[in-house]
């Protein structure tokens, strides 16, 4: 576990300070001088040493710092001890947190400092000659450039870091995302299959009642009865098959989904069956020579039917209602017309009306749902090909 910078700082500082003490204080077994240049040279030691605990706070300050205490220390004091650490170190910082022209310039600064200095003295009195100078200025080089190098690295490791973790999110996002899409998908079929069957028997059984209530002749109320429960029993019956086939596909969640839905437009015979029995006059026409459909397309097809029989059954008051579907080269046209009132103009449209038009757009088509002289009109047409992903569900709640 990684210290923090108010540790890890000051620590490398009090390690610097401790191994210049120790070889200046071996030093001084060697070398003899004033007790004011000793005091004067421990000073700039401590100063030079100390500043190291800001060098991640402020780098070129303190690189700053330790070269004017090297700067006056060498010529001031005969022990000669290692400051130049310090220093160094303080460079090595100064690259590393990305303050690159100032490590330059600082070094540069430094090698010209040394090479004036060493001019300045008599031949025969240099204390630093010329190859000591250019091993000193490859070693100032050196730290710069492994500066350099190592804040590539950490600005190299922080960018992986941060695309992992982008990555990480956006996998979370699209799990998010597929996880409502599925959800919302499953909704809108719990509603298609439910919401068109449970109208049926609602519609049913009130007319049954209906009837019942003006007190019919025994027989006649007799077969009434019987045809309602016989119509409630074929609706319930196919909706109980629908519910199960849905769910089925929910628990074989390791399995593959199922190449053909469980309902299409070879049903529809069925489903306009089942609307007639409501009392509607249900009629269908088909022009063209039909084609096998992709399942989910047919599959749509057949839930833009059902839907729009449902809501006429519920909200319609109409007499009649005409199912034509017209097959073209490359797409199928589907047209659901009653005679009832209509919907109201400023009215919303309900989640049933949302969900067909979403089906439609799922596979590149388009569906509008309008008023038309004496009664509603839903069109729809879905292209053969669709894209293999369906677009966002209809929200759930709201009645079609």
């Amino acid at each position: 576990m990684a210290l923090p910078l108010r540790v890890r700082d000051p620590g490398v500082a009090l390690l610097v300070l401790l191994v210049v003490t120790v070889w200046t204080l071996v030093s001084a077994h060697y070398a003899e001088e004033p007790v004011s240049r000793t005091v004067l040279g421990w000073l700039l030691i401590l100063a030079g040493c100390g500043a190291l605990c800001f060098r991640r706070r402020q780098p070129v300050t303190v690189a700053v710092v330790t070269l004017l205490a090297c700067a006056v220390y060498y010529p001031l004091s005969a022990q000669d001890g290692p400051l130049l650490i310090a220093f160094a170190l303080a460079l090595y910082t100064t690259a590393a947190e990305g303050r690159f022209a100032a490590a330059v310039a600082l070094a540069a600064v430094t090698l010209l400092a040394v090479g004036l200095g060493e001019i300045g003295h008599r031949p025969g009195r240099r204390q630093i000659d010329d190859t000591s100078l250019a091993m000193m200025a490859g070693w100032l080089i050196s730290l710069v450039a492994v500066g350099r190098a190592q804040r590539n690295r950490v600005a190299y490791l922080y960018e992986v870091e941060q695309r992992a973790l982008a990555a990480e999110r956006e996998q979370e996002a699209r799990a998010r995302q597929s996880a409502t899409e599925e959800r919302l998908r499953i909704a809108r079929e719990v509603h298609d299959i439910l919401g068109h069957s449970i109208s049926l028997i609602n519609v049913q059984s009130g007319a049954a009642l209906h009837r019942l209530g003006k007190k019919p002749a025994p027989e006649l109320a007799l077969a009434t009865a019987q045809d309602a429960l016989q119509a409630v029993r074929d609706t319930s019956k196919e909706a109980l098959r629908e519910l199960r086939a849905t769910l089925g596909v929910l628990r074989r969640a390791d399995e593959a989904a199922p190449t053909a839905p469980s309902s299409g437009l070879a049903l529809l015979p069925e489903l306009v069956e089942r609307a007639a029995s409501t009392g509607l006059d249900v009629r269908s026409r088909v022009d063209g020579t039909p084609v096998p459909l992709p399942p989910p397309v047919d599959l749509a097809a057949y839930r833009i039917v059902q839907e729009s029989l449902t809501n006429v059954t519920r909200h319609a008051r109409a007499c009649s209602v005409l199912v034509a579907l017209e097959w073209g080269a490359d797409e199928l046209r589907l047209r659901i017309e009653d005679d009832g009132g209509g919907a109201p103009e400023d009215g919303p449209s309900g989640s049933g009306i949302r969900g067909m038009a979403e089906r439609a757009r799922a596979f590149g088509g388009e569906l509008t749902a309008r008023n038309v002289p004496g009664g509603f009109r839903v069109d729809a047409r879905l292209p053969f090909t669709a894209p293999s992903a369906p677009a966002a569900p209809a929200s759930e709640g709201d009645p079609a």
